[in-house]
């Protein structure tokens, strides 16, 4: 729809106030990944090109199953958060690739694992962890932790703190008896 306005002295030809189309984005239906190409420019943007076809100047890359499969399944998002195309395994895609979507999966999953717990306090439902991870040592409070907790296998639980932060107990066989007993007390 036009909308035509005219200005003192103008013609009313040039003095046009148009309204916003929606541009509607199609995705191809298939995508060969042997086709594609993510990289980054600058170097802090990821983009992705479809060989002899189209190109991506923003993107997102997400696990479709986080926790049971974290190298299979990975889904190519545009800006709007649409599927551009899902990538079955990592290892269809070249090393340098490979590199560039694993790295941007650690940053949007970024998950400490606990070496070791050196206290745990509960009160009325909340729990206050001090414990060692491979990045240090961290303090961070769980609400809730059967909601809050997922047993990803028999030895192996994820936990995630009330800002969201990741948590991995990879296996309690591999704690001590003293963070064993601390990790048993709250679960």
């Amino acid at each position: 729809m036009n909308e035509q306005r005219e200005m003192p002295g103008k013609s009313s030809e040039f003095e046009t106030k148009h309204t916003v189309t929606p541009i509607k984005v199609n995705h191809p239906e298939h995508v060969d990944i042997k086709k594609i190409r993510l990289f980054r420019e600058p170097l802090w943007q990821l983009r992705l090109t479809i060989d002899k076809d189209r190109s991506y100047i923003k993107i997102k890359i997400v696990r479709a199953a986080p926790l049971s499969h974290p190298r299979q399944y990975i889904s190519i998002l545009d800006a709007k958060n649409e599927e551009i195309c899902m990538i079955e395994d990592l290892k269809q895609l070249d090393l340098d690739m490979q590199g560039i979507a694993e790295e941007e999966l650690d940053r949007r999953y970024l998950t400490s694992n606990i070496l070791r717990v050196i206290s745990v306090r509960h009160e009325f439902g909340t729990s206050y962890w001090d414990v060692e991870t491979h990045r240090g040592q961290r303090e961070f409070v769980v609400q809730n932790v059967a909601e809050s907790a997922q047993w990803l296998g028999d030895h192996r639980i994820l936990i995630v703190d009330v800002d969201g932060n990741r948590f991995e107990i990879a296996n309690l066989k591999d704690l001590d008896k003293k963070s064993l007993k601390n990790v048993e007390m709250v679960l």
